[in-house]
C-alpha cells in the first residue's frame, strides 16, 4: 500500500509518467514512441479534440459506488480500457510484449500483440490470458497468411484485428532525424543516445537488440523483392475486400477491422460479417490530414449498432468518459502504457491501471452515472 501511495504522489497522472519515460528513453526511441507522421497535425489533433468535449455535471443524486464493468463482444469487460498494438514494443522497453501481456492478463484487458512484434504470438499468448487478441497486418502470401492465422489460434489469440489503414508506408519525419533505421542497428550516433539511458541500455544488453521475430520465421519469402524497407513492409499487402472475406471465412473468432474513420465503409463491413469496427488514424502516424477519432465516432456510430473501439488521443478516464458519452463501446491506448512502461518499469502498467480507474469513478461521481453501460450518447 505504502508504494502505492508513494506513486500516486509521484505520478498522479499520465503527463507525470510521460515525463519521467522521456528522460529514461534514448533520443531515438522516444521518437519512435511519440512521433507522428508528417507536421504531426493528425497525431496532435487527436488530444485537442478529446479535450474540448464537454460533459454534463449531475446534483442530488446521492452516494454511490461506481461501476466500471462494460459489455463487449459477448462478455463482460472490468474495465472499460485495452491495450492497443505497437510495432516493435520490444525497442520501446525492453521485454515489452511479455510485460503488457501479463499486466493485460492480471486486470482482465484485452491485449493486442502486432504483427510486427518482438516477440511471437507462441511467447506471448499464454501469458495474456483471456482476451488474447492478434493484429494482423495482412500478408501478401497466401500460405504465410494462413499459417500466422493458425498460429495466432493455436497459441491462444481469440481475437482477429484487421489493420486496413496502412496501405503503404508512413513517412515519420521525426524517426529519421533521430537517425533510426529500420531494422534498427546501433550506429555510433545512436550508441550515444543510449550510453545516457542506463536503465534502457542494460535490459537491452541481457535481452539483445529486438527484432520482429514472427516475420523472421518468414524472412525467405522477401528475395526477389526491393531492399529499401524491412520485411515487416516487404511482406505486406494493401488488402481488398475479397481479402478482407477471405480473413472473415479464415477465422471461427470475433474479427475486428481497425483503421475505420469514414461512415461510408460501414454498411460493407456490416455486409462482410465484421463484428466490430476499431476507429483509429494510427494515431496520426499514417496520414497527416486525417481528422480526429473522436470527431469521426458520432457519424460512425449513427450509421451502426455494431460494437464501436477507438484510440488516437485518450489521456485519462475523462477521456474515456467522454468517447463512451459520444457512442464508442471500448477504449484502446497504446503510447500512454508504453510510458507507463518505460517510466517504471512493469510496476508502471499496474499504476497505470489504477490512475485510469480511480479518474473514471471521480468523474463518474461528477456526472451521477453509476454504469458505465449506461452512459448514452447525446441526441441531437
Amino acid at each position: 500500500m505504502k508504494i502505492l501511495m508513494d506513486l500516486h504522489a509521484s505520478y498522479p497522472a499520465l503527463s507525470d509518467l510521460r515525463a519521467r519515460a522521456r528522460k529514461r528513453l534514448p533520443r531515438f526511441v522516444w521518437e519512435y514512441l511519440d512521433s507522428g507522421t508528417g507536421a504531426e497535425r493528425a497525431r496532435h489533433a487527436n488530444e485537442a479534440t478529446f479535450a474540448a468535449i464537454p460533459l454534463p455535471p449531475s446534483i442530488l443524486h446521492g452516494e454511490f459506488q461506481a461501476d466500471l464493468t462494460i459489455p463487449l463482444l459477448g462478455r463482460d469487460m472490468p474495465l472499460p480500457f485495452g491495450i492497443a498494438p505497437v510495432g516493435m514494443s520490444g525497442l520501446i522497453w525492453p521485454d515489452a510484449e511479455r510485460h503488457l501481456a501479463r499486466a493485460a492478463a492480471r486486470h482482465g484487458l484485452p491485449y493486442t500483440l502486432s504483427t510486427v512484434a518482438a516477440q511471437t504470438p507462441e511467447t506471448i499468448g499464454p501469458l495474456a490470458g483471456e482476451d488474447a487478441w492478434f493484429q494482423l497486418y495482412p500478408p501478401r502470401d497466401p500460405e504465410m497468411r494462413a499459417d500466422m492465422l493458425r498460429r495466432a489460434k493455436a497459441a491462444g489469440f481469440k481475437t482477429l484485428v484487421l489493420t486496413v489503414d496502412v496501405p503503404v508506408a508512413s513517412r515519420r519525419e521525426r524517426q529519421v532525424r533521430s537517425g533510426l533505421t529500420q531494422p534498427p542497428r546501433l550506429t555510433p550516433r545512436l550508441l550515444a543516445q543510449v550510453a545516457m539511458r542506463p536503465a534502457w541500455a542494460a535490459g537491452m544488453a541481457q535481452l539483445g537488440m529486438p527484432r520482429m521475430r514472427m516475420i523472421d520465421d518468414y524472412a525467405g519469402l522477401t528475395k526477389g523483392l526491393p531492399s529499401h524497407a524491412h520485411a515487416g513492409y516487404l511482406l505486406r499487402t494493401s488488402p481488398d475486400w475479397d481479402y478482407l472475406k477471405w480473413l472473415r471465412d479464415a477465422w471461427d473468432g470475433p474479427f475486428i477491422v481497425k483503421g475505420v474513420m469514414e461512415p461510408s465503409f460501414v454498411p460493407r463491413l456490416e455486409a462482410a460479417g465484421v463484428d466490430a469496427l476499431w476507429i483509429s488514424n494510427h494515431g496520426g502516424r499514417q496520414f497527416d490530414a486525417v481528422r480526429p477519432t473522436v470527431e469521426a465516432l458520432p457519424d460512425i456510430r449513427a450509421a451502426t449498432a455494431l460494437p464501436l473501439l477507438i484510440d488516437g488521443g485518450a489521456q485519462g478516464g475523462l477521456d474515456i468518459l467522454r468517447a463512451l458519452h459520444l457512442g464508442a463501446n471500448f477504449v484502446m491506448m497504446a503510447r500512454p502504457w508504453h510510458y507507463a512502461l518505460a517510466a517504471l518499469g512493469p510496476k508502471g502498467l499496474d499504476h497505470f491501471v489504477d490512475i485510469l480507474r480511480l479518474d473514471l469513478a471521480s468523474n463518474m461521481g461528477q456526472m451521477g452515472v453509476k454504469r458505465l453501460r449506461d452512459i448514452t450518447p447525446p441526441r441531437g
